[in-house]
This record gives C-alpha cells, sequence and structure tokens, in this order.
C-alpha cells in the first residue's frame, strides 16, 4: 500500500486547520493510499518531518501552510521521488496558485486524489533552493517588513507595500546572465521567477514556466511615483512586460553584485545574503500533484 504523510504547519495564514485532519481521511478512504499526518512544532521541523518520510519511502508527502512552509518540505523532496501535494493555507500562495490548485480547502482536497504528478524544476541562491521567486531591491524589503506585522493577508501586505516605497531607495546592480557581458543598471527590483508571480496574483514574470528549464531575470528600473499605479496594475494583469522601465530574461544562471549584503527573499521569505548572488536552474528537479488539464 502506498503512503502519504500531510505535514500541517498550525500557524499559517489566518483560517483554521481544525477539520482538516477529517476531511483529509475521508477523502483518502477510498483509495489505496495510507494517511498520516503531522503537525510543525518549530521552523526547520517540517523540512525535518519531509526528509524522514522521504528517507522512509512515502510515495507522497503533504504540504498544507504558507509558501515558507511549502519551500521548506519541497526542499527535503528535490531529486526524489516522492511527490509534493500542496493544500495553500498562507497568505500569498505562490507556487499553488501557479500550478493552479484551487484555493477552496475542499477542492484543494479534490485534487490530491484526482490530479496527476508533474515534474517541475526549482532555482537555487547562493545554494538555497526556491521554487516560485527569489527577489531584491524593494520586494524584499516588502518582505522582511511584512514578517513582522502580526496579521497576515493581501490588505496587511499593500498596507506595508506602501509603507516601504515611501522611503525606498533603489540600489546599483552588476548582472552577469549565463553567457551574455555583463550589464549595470539601478534597479527598484531585481527578481529571479520560475513560476510566474509571487503569490496572489501579483504576476512578476507572466511569460514564466516552470518546466522550461529557465527562471525568468527580471529587473524592474526606478520609475516616477506617478507611473506606481500603472505598474500596480500591470501586475495584477499579466502585463508587466509592457512597463517601459522593466526588462526580463530567460537564463539558465546568473551572477549579480549589489552594493552592499542585506535583504532578499525567496519564495516571500526574508533571509540575509551578501553582496554576491549566485543564480542557478536545476530542471525537472520536483514530482508535484496538480490539476489534469
Amino acid at each position: 500500500m502506498k503512503r502519504a504523510l500531510a505535514i500541517i504547519n498550525p500557524i499559517s495564514g489566518t483560517a483554521s486547520k481544525n477539520n482538516l485532519p477529517g476531511r483529509l481521511a475521508e477523502a483518502y478512504q477510498e483509495t489505496d493510499i495510507q494517511l498520516y499526518i503531522s503537525y510543525t512544532k518549530a521552523a526547520g521541523h517540517a523540512y525535518d518531518l519531509a526528509k524522514r518520510a522521504v528517507e522512509d519511502g512515502f510515495e507522497y508527502v503533504i504540504a498544507i501552510g504558507g509558501d515558507g512552509t511549502i519551500n521548506e518540505i519541497a526542499q527535503a523532496l528535490l531529486h526524489s521521488p516522492t511527490t509534493l501535494g500542496i493544500i495553500p493555507k498562507g497568505s500569498g500562495n505562490g507556487l499553488a496558485r501557479a500550478l493552479g490548485l484551487p484555493m477552496s480547502e475542499k477542492k484543494a482536497i479534490e485534487t490530491l486524489t484526482s490530479g496527476e504528478s508533474i515534474t517541475i524544476d526549482c532555482c537555487l541562491a547562493n545554494g538555497k533552493p526556491f521554487f516560485c521567486t527569489f527577489g531584491m531591491g524593494f520586494d524584499a524589503e516588502v518582505s522582511a517588513a511584512f514578517a513582522e506585522v502580526p496579521f497576515r493577508g493581501f490588505l496587511s501586505y499593500a498596507k506595508t507595500s506602501i509603507e516601504k516605497y515611501i522611503n525606498y531607495k533603489p540600489s546599483i546592480y552588476r548582472v552577469q546572465m549565463d553567457e551574455h557581458e555583463p550589464i549595470q543598471t539601478e534597479a527598484f527590483v531585481v527578481a529571479a521567477a520560475n513560476a510566474n508571480q509571487y503569490g496572489n496574483n501579483a504576476y512578476i514574470a507572466p511569460k514564466a514556466s516552470m518546466t522550461d528549464g529557465k527562471f525568468d531575470l527580471v529587473i524592474l528600473k526606478p520609475f516616477p511615483v506617478l507611473e506606481l499605479a500603472q505598474i500596480t496594475m500591470q501586475l495584477f494583469s499579466k502585463r508587466m512586460e509592457e512597463n517601459a522601465h522593466q526588462s526580463s530574461y530567460q537564463i539558465k544562471r546568473a551572477v549579480i553584485e549589489r552594493e552592499a549584503d542585506g535583504v532578499v527573499h525567496l519564495d516571500g521569505e526574508p533571509l540575509k545574503f551578501d553582496k554576491r548572488i549566485e543564480l542557478e536552474m536545476l530542471p525537472a528537479a520536483i514530482h508535484v500533484i496538480a490539476p489534469k488539464e
């Protein structure tokens, strides 16, 4: 009999997860999969649980939480035969949305047993995996500030973004992509996108694919404040490539040097990185459950 381990982060997002174990048990009752359930207790615990499941030969590990929890669990599944399932329970749910997974708990559970396994790419930033997006500049500053707010959600994220924008100062970056000549530019945001969005349907790289063996490097240069509303609309309507201040490149590797070390984000989670950052693609790195087309 096949086995699945559901790993629940009890503190991610805002919705209650009290009924999840019963709903999962009901969904798997008529399958040939034996379901196990565990809860995370601290940062890093989700990785340990998932890694042990891989070592014990589990066929599936189900991540129940936000982007940080999903990233942690997915790291443990890299280059293994174990397939990742997702029930999105965070504030952004970037990877889940990019995969076309339903945001409804009921429908997400149904997809676990009715969906299909696909293989997607992963990226590394200074050796640390990300599956959706990496960013430095304004979006990283917002991620760091958002991590400190007491109430999660889209409105809190929007409020944090406006507050950070008021005093934000762009930086200079030197970017070497694949075998091309390096470029030096001032930038508001430098983002690497394996998936097409940050989360909450904010499409930083509308044409990015998780199965093409490349990531999209997006450079957004400083822009007049009067264009902020236009850029926001383009971000949420899959039209960022129309913006004159934006450039994007489909590549496999990049080395970026900035003026000083500081915060970056990996799948929305803020981290401190050095001035020099190496980005690289890991093609066909992990199996995930996605809705059948």
